[in-house]
């Protein structure tokens, strides 16, 4: 089954009211974008496999000031599979309170739930190092 036009709006939406949400602390937000039992992969940082919204939540909380105070996302890619989950690709960029900013890569798994559509599994991938040839 293709993706409709408003499967694909609503999936672009979800992925950018993260940074929204995240930017003013509405961690209660967050279940209208992944379920309750979402896998948020931020091993690359150190953090490692964040289970669940309430894992998410404690994390940003002990992240403190050490959070981006803006987090923007672009450049998202939809790509179906057979079975009707969804892999989405995205750039992220953050900034930092001193001004300073960082790149990611969001690869999100989303999948249509009774309450809509949501994402069940994020990897965020920083982007450290330019690309060489």
């Amino acid at each position: 089954m293709a993706l409709s036009m408003d499967d694909r709006i609503a999936i672009t939406d979800l992925i950018n009211e993260h940074g929204h949400l995240t930017d003013r602390g509405d961690y209660d937000g967050l279940a209208s974008l992944f379920t309750q039992d979402v896998l948020y992969d931020v091993s690359a940082f150190g953090g490692g496999v964040l289970a669940g919204l309430a894992a998410i939540r404690e994390a940003a909380l002990a992240l403190g000031d050490a959070n981006p105070v803006a987090h923007h996302v672009t450049n998202i890619v939809l790509r179906e599979t057979a079975d009707g989950i969804v892999h989405a690709q995205s750039k992220g960029l953050g900034i930092m309170a001193d001004g300073s900013a960082g790149s990611v890569t969001y690869e999100d798994t989303v999948e249509r739930t009774p309450a809509g559509w949501r994402i069940t599994h994020r990897v965020v991938h920083p982007r450290r190092k330019p690309l060489r040839s």
